[in-house]
C-alpha cells in the first residue's frame, strides 16, 4: 500500500494516498476527497463557523457554537486507523466532514454490537456546509469511510441520530446497507453491515450513473461561453471556433476574451475572464500551452464550471507537457470544473435550445439521434465531414483530445439517459479504464447500440507519457467488446454504414436475408459477403435490368411478408439513366418503421439520399429512412454486424455465476501470508499452487514432488498405478516431443528407470509422479493483466498449431453462466469437443464450471496476477488439470470497484 507522510504533522502520521480522490456532487460538479491534517486547523475553524445553528444542532444535539481548540485537535489529528476523519474540498475550502471512530469504552477496551467481532465497529458521523447541502456530499463520504474502514478491519457502522435529522437518515436509509435500528427518545440508533453487497452496489452505480451525466451535461448545455484567445485572423484556432460559435447561432451569450482588442467579430471583448459582468459556464481555450496557466487562474477566479482546451503542447509531446497536463487538471477539478482536452477538437450540441459549436470543424452535421465521442482531434474534423456528406446527424459531439479528464466512458453514462440519443458512436484510440468500460457497454448496449472503431489495433499509441502503452491482440479487443455487446468495426467508413441501418432502421429478428435487384452480379456479390457474415441467404429475386418502379414495390413487398427473411438488401442500378425519384417512391410505399430493416445501393449513393429520407417534423431525415450504400458487399457487411448485436441484444441479460464449494477467506490468508514474506510478488511453487486452487473447488490431478529413485516408486505405489514421471523444470512442460514425461508407467521398475532418465535429461533431482488422468482432448486456460482491458481469460484447444493459428477465444472477467458456455464454444476448434467427425464428445458442462471457478479466484483475488491451467484434459466423464501456475503481486488498481471517484 503506497502512503503519503504528513510532514506538518506534529506527531508524522502516514495515510493511504490511495483515500485522495476527486469526486462527483450528484449535480456534477467536482469535489476533492482527502484525509484531514493537523495542519487544517484553521479550515476546520472556518467551516464549523459556517454552520448554521440548525445543521450544528443536528450534527452535535446541541447549539455548540464554538469548537474548543481541544476539539480542534482532537478532529485534525487522527491515527487513521482507528479514527479516520475525510474532508470534502473546494478550493481552498472545507466543505464537509466525514469520520468514524472506532468503538472503545472509558477504559479503552472494545465495545460491539451482538453480531460484531471484537475491534469490528465504529461510529460514524458526517456534516455538509449549508451552501452544499443537497448535493450528495453525505453519501459519497459514507462510501469513502466504508472503504477506509474495511481496510483497517471494520465491519460494522453505527450512528446515532436526531429523529428530525432528515437528511442524514436519508443518506443512510438510500445506501444500500441493510440498517437495524432502535430509538431512545428523540435519538435513532442505526447499525449497519459495510461489506459490498449486490443492492450497496445498484447503489454506486446508479449514483455513479447520475452524477457523471449530470457533469456531461452541464459541459454540453451551458448558459454562457468565452473564449479564451478570441481572434479575429482567419488560420487561427481563436477565431474558427469563435466563428462556429456565432454561426451556429449558440442560444446564450458568447464573451470573446482578448487582451488586445474591444472586440473580436463585431463582438465585445474583454482583456481577461475576470472583467466579464456575467456568470461564465464554460471557457473555450484556444492560447498556447505556456500561457495556460495564467488563463486558469482567471478561470479558477471567475467560477467558471467547465473548460474545454483546444490548445495542443500538452501530454502529446513528452513528459514535461504531460506534468502540465496533470496540473491543468488538478487545479480545474480542485475548484470543481472538468475539463474536455487538452488537444481537443471541441464539443457540440444540435438541440435547438443549445445550438452549441465549439469546435474547429468547418462542417458540423445537421441535428440527429446520433451520438459521437472521438479522440483524435485532427481526424474528429475529418470524420464530421464525412458524416455530414452521408446525411447522418448528430445530437452530440465530443473531442476528448489527450482525454486528460473527460472520457469516452463519462459519455456513456450522458447517452445513456439522453433522450435525444438513439446510437453511440466511439473512435477510440485506447480505454482508460477498461473494466468500467465494460461494465457501462453492457448496460446501454442493451438499449441503445454502441459501435465502435480503434485505433492501433495491433498496439495502443502511447499518446501521453504515464499512459501505459499496450500490445494488445486485435483478436482478444473483438472479443471483448462483443462480450459486452459493443459492435467493433475496421474503419471510419464501416463505423458510418452501421450508424446509417442502426440510426433509421429497425434491428433483423434474425439472420435470414433476402435480396432483390436488377442486377444478378451485385446481387452475387451481396450473397458472397453476407455468407461471410454468417447470415442466412434466400435466392435472390432478379428483376432484370428494365425492372419499373412498381415492379421493385412489388416484388420488396413480398420479401417483406415472407416468414423466411429478416431483413433485406434492394440493389437498384438502372443500366441507363433514368429519372431516380419513382424508383425511391417505390421503396419508400412500402417501409414500415417498425418492421425489417431494408438497406439499398441505390445508384451507389453513400449514406442517406434525399429522396430515400421519410423526413420528421424538425425537418431531418427521421426512423424508416432506406440508408444507401455504394456496394451490396458494404451493405451485407453493416447487416451482418448489426444482426449480431441484435441476436446479442435478445438474450436475457445472464448474472455471474459461482458454483458451491469456494473458501474465500482461506484463498485470502494464503495469500496474504505469501505477500508478506515477498511483497513484490512471485510465483508460487507448485504444493502452494495445489492449495490455493483448492480453496476454490479446483483439483490438480494427485501428484507427488520426488527426489530419488525410491521415493518415485514409494510415491507411485500411493497413488496407485498407471502413473506419469515428469521433469519440473519450466523448459520441459508441455513440449511436443513429450521428451520432459513417461507416460504410462506400470510398475515400480518402470518408475525407477524413468526416474533415472528423466533426471539425466534434466539435471535436477525433482520430479513428479502423477497419477495418470482418463484419457481427453487437451485444452488450456489462462487468465493475465492486460494493459487495456484488465484482467483477461483465455480458452483454446491445447496444441502447437492451434498456438501458431491463434485460435483462443477471451472474455473480461469475471464471467456470467452464459459467457463462461460461450467461451467454451468460442474457439474455431471447438466442434472437437462436441464430438466433431468421430470423437468421442467431452463434458462440457465439466470445463464451464472450471473456468466459472477460476473466474471467481482471479475476480475475489486481485493479487493472482497470472495463471495457466495447461494442460487441461477434457474426456466424457470430467475435466482434468494436470498442471498449474500462478503468479501474485501486489493488487492493480481497481477503481472501478470502490467508492466513486474519477480517474
Amino acid at each position: 500500500m503506497r502512503t503519503i507522510r504528513v510532514t506538518d504533522a506534529p506527531n508524522r502520521v502516514d495515510f493511504p494516498e490511495h483515500w485522495r480522490a476527486d469526486v462527483l456532487a450528484s449535480d456534477g460538479g467536482v469535489v476533492t476527497l482527502r484525509p484531514i491534517m493537523p495542519s487544517d486547523a484553521e479550515r476546520v475553524v472556518a467551516f464549523h463557523g459556517g454552520l448554521s445553528e440548525r445543521t450544528r444542532y443536528l450534527r452535535y444535539f446541541g447549539p455548540y457554537p464554538t469548537m474548543s481548540p481541544r476539539d480542534v485537535e482532537h478532529t485534525t489529528n487522527v491515527d487513521h486507523r482507528n479514527r479516520v476523519a475525510l474532508v470534502a474540498v473546494l478550493g481552498d475550502q472545507i466543505i464537509a466532514i466525514g469520520l468514524y471512530e472506532r468503538l472503545s469504552d472509558a477504559g479503552g477496551n472494545a465495545v460491539e454490537p451482538d453480531d460484531a467481532a471484537p475491534g469490528r465497529s465504529a461510529e460514524v458521523a458526517f456534516v455538509v456546509a449549508d451552501d452544499h447541502q443537497g448535493r450528495g456530499l453525505g453519501s459519497i463520504l459514507l462510501e469513502h469511510l466504508a472503504g477506509a474502514a474495511a481496510e483497517n478491519g471494520i465491519e460494522v457502522f453505527v450512528a446515532e441520530v436526531l429523529t428530525q435529522n432528515r437528511g442524514m437518515l436519508t443518506v443512510f436509509k438510500e445506501a444500500g446497507y441493510q440498517i437495524r435500528r432502535t430509538m431512545d427518545g428523540s435519538v435513532l440508533h442505526l447499525e449497519f453491515a459495510i461489506d459490498p453487497t449486490e443492492a450497496l452496489t445498484s447503489v454506486r452505480n446508479s449514483r455513479e450513473r447520475a452524477s457523471e451525466a449530470r457533469s456531461v451535461r452541464n459541459l454540453l448545455s451551458p448558459r454562457s461561453i468565452a473564449v479564451i484567445g478570441a481572434s479575429g485572423e482567419s488560420g487561427k484556432v481563436g477565431n474558427a471556433v469563435l466563428v462556429n460559435l456565432l454561426r451556429g447561432e449558440f442560444t446564450g451569450p458568447v464573451f470573446p476574451v482578448n487582451s488586445s482588442h474591444r472586440s473580436v467579430r463585431g463582438v465585445r471583448a474583454y482583456a481577461t475572464v475576470r472583467e466579464i459582468p456575467d456568470d461564465v459556464d464554460l471557457a473555450v481555450i484556444a492560447v498556447p500551452a505556456g500561457s495556460i496557466d495564467s488563463v486558469l487562474d482567471d478561470c479558477l477566479a471567475k467560477g467558471v464550471k467547465g473548460l474545454v482546451v483546444l490548445s495542443a503542447g500538452f501530454g502529446e509531446t513528452g513528459s514535461a507537457g504531460f506534468a502540465a497536463e496533470r496540473k491543468l487538471v488538478h487545479e480545474a477539478r480542485g475548484h470543481g470544473m472538468r475539463v474536455v482536452g487538452p488537444n481537443a477538437l471541441g464539443i457540440a450540441n444540435n438541440d435547438p435550445a443549445v445550438a452549441l459549436n465549439a469546435t474547429l470543424a468547418p462542417i458540423l452535421p445537421e441535428r440527429g439521434r446520433i451520438g459521437f465521442f472521438c479522440q483524435s482531434g485532427p481526424l474528429g474534423a475529418a470524420i464530421l465531414a464525412e458524416a455530414a456528406t452521408r446525411g447522418l446527424g448528430l445530437s452530440t459531439f465530443v473531442s476528448a483530445g489527450n482525454r486528460a479528464d473527460l472520457s469516452g466512458n463519462d459519455l456513456l453514462q450522458y447517452w445513456d439517459s439522453d433522450s435525444d440519443t438513439d446510437v453511440v458512436l466511439l473512435y477510440l484510440e485506447s480505454v482508460g479504464n477498461p473494466r468500467k468500460f465494460s461494465r457501462l457497454a453492457r448496460r446501454v448496449a442493451r438499449t441503445k447500440p454502441i459501435v465502435a472503431v480503434r485505433s492501433g489495433r495491433n498496439g495502443t499509441p502511447q499518446a501521453a507519457v504515464g499512459e501505459a502503452a499496450s500490445d494488445i491482440d486485435n483478436s482478444i479487443v473483438r472479443d471483448l467488446f462483443r462480450q459486452a455487446g459493443v459492435i467493433q468495426v475496421d474503419s471510419i467508413s464501416q463505423l458510418f454504414d452501421c450508424a446509417a441501418l442502426l440510426a433509421y432502421q429497425p434491428l433483423p429478428a434474425g439472420p435470414r436475408l433476402g435480396i432483390v435487384g436488377n442486377s444478378s452480379a451485385l446481387a452475387w456479390l451481396a450473397v458472397d459477403a453476407a455468407q461471410s457474415e454468417g447470415l442466412d441467404v434466400a435466392e435472390p429475386v432478379n428483376l432484370g435490368p428494365s425492372a419499373t418502379p412498381e415492379d421493385f414495390a412489388k416484388a420488396l413487398r413480398k420479401a417483406l411478408k415472407s416468414p423466411d427473411i429478416d431483413s433485406v438488401i434492394v440493389v437498384v442500378a438502372p443500366p441507363v439513366a433514368v429519372p431516380m425519384t419513382p424508383f425511391a417512391d417505390a421503396l419508400l410505399s412500402v417501409v414500415r418503421v417498425d418492421g425489417k430493416p431494408i438497406v439499398t445501393t441505390f445508384l451507389a449513393n453513400e449514406g442517406i439520399p434525399d429522396d430515400l429520407a421519410i423526413v420528421g417534423p424538425d425537418g431531418k431525415p427521421g426512423r424508416g429512412s432506406i440508408p444507401s450504400y455504394p456496394d451490396p458487399e458494404r451493405a451485407a457487411h453493416a447487416l451482418g454486424r448489426v444482426w449480431r448485436y441484435a441476436d446479442w441484444r435478445s438474450r436475457p441479460a445472464s448474472q455471474v455465476s459461482r458454483p458451491d464449494g469456494m473458501d474465500v477467506d482461506c484463498a485470502r490468508s494464503y495469500v496474504s501470508k505469501w505477500l508478506a514474506d515477498a511483497p513484490e510478488g512471485r510465483w508460487l511453487n507448485d504444493i502452494e499452487v495445489v492449495q490455493i486452487l483448492s480453496c476454490y473447488g479446483i483439483d490438480i490431478v494427485d501428484f507427488r514432488e520426488v527426489t530419488t529413485a525410491d521415493e518415485a516408486v514409494d510415491a507411485a505405489g500411493s497413488i496407485g498405478y498407471p502413473v506419469a514421471a515428469k521433469a519440473t523444470g519450466e523448459i520441459w512442460r508441455n513440449r511436443a516431443d513429450l521428451s520432459g514425461v513417461r507416460l504410462d508407467l506400470a510398475g515400480p521398475d518402470a518408475v525407477a528407470v524413468a526416474y533415472h532418465d528423466l533426471a539425466a535429461v534434466s539435471g535436477q533431482p525433482l520430479l513428479h509422479i502423477q497419477r495418470m488422468a482418463t484419457k481427453g482432448i487437451g485444452c488450456v486456460v489462462r487468465v493475465q493483466d492486460d494493459p487495456s482491458f484488465g484482467s483477461v481469460i483465455s480458452f483454446g484447444l491445447s496444441g502447437t498449431i492451434l498456438d501458431l493459428l491463434g485460435d483462443r477465444a477471451y472474455r473480461a472477467l469475471p464471467l456470467t453462466e452464459d459467457e463462461a458456455t460461450e467461451l467454451i464454444d468460442a474457439p474455431r476448434a471447438a466442434p472437437l469437443l462436441s464430438g466433431y467427425q468421430s470423437a468421442q464428445p467431452v463434458n462440457k458442462d465439466a470445463l464451464t464450471e472450471l473456468v466459472q471457478r477460476i473466474s471467481a479466484l482471479c475476480d475475489d483475488l486481485p493479487e493472482v496476477r497470472e495463471l495457466f491451467c495447461e494442460p487441461v484434459l477434457a474426456s466424457g466423464a470430467t475435466a482434468e488439470v494436470l498442471y498449474s501456475r500462478l503468479r501474485i503481486g501486489p493488487e492493480p488498481s481497481r477503481v472501478d470497484l470502490g467508492p466513486r471517484r474519477l480517474s
